[in-house]
């Protein structure tokens, strides 16, 4: 009874090198992001400036979100194509245009969210 409690506290999948590898990597683009924001704001003299240049580079921004929503958009076509030889049922097509519907919807509501901030 003992080794159950136990192993219920320590599910396997948390201490896995994946999980590791991910987290580590979430802790690394967090880090430089939170870097970048922090040289940005002292190369500008303060988060008003900060604010400013951020707004005035809006555009480019925007081009960089839609090149990184276009490298995704590849390295899922190719999951997918992939995905749909090894399982070709019906199933997994809905189960793939559930997830392909989810990910449009929420990209376009990130993007319409930008779009009213800037106003």
């Amino acid at each position: 009874m003992a080794e159950t409690a136990r192993t219920w506290w320590r599910p396997a999948w948390l201490f896995s090198r994946r999980v590791g590898i991910a987290l580590l990597w979430l802790v690394l683009v967090i880090g430089i992001a939170v870097a970048v924001n922090v040289v940005g704001i002292r190369i500008v003299g303060g988060i008003d400036g900060w604010e400013h240049w951020l707004r005035a580079h809006t555009a480019h921004f925007f081009v960089w979100r839609l090149a990184l929503y276009a490298a995704t958009a590849y390295g899922w076509w190719r999951m997918r194509v992939r995905l749909r030889q090894r399982e070709p049922g019906p199933e997994t097509h809905q189960r793939l245009l559930r997830i392909e519907i989810a990910a449009v919807v929420t990209v376009v509501l990130l993007e319409a969210s930008q779009l009213l901030r800037a106003g």
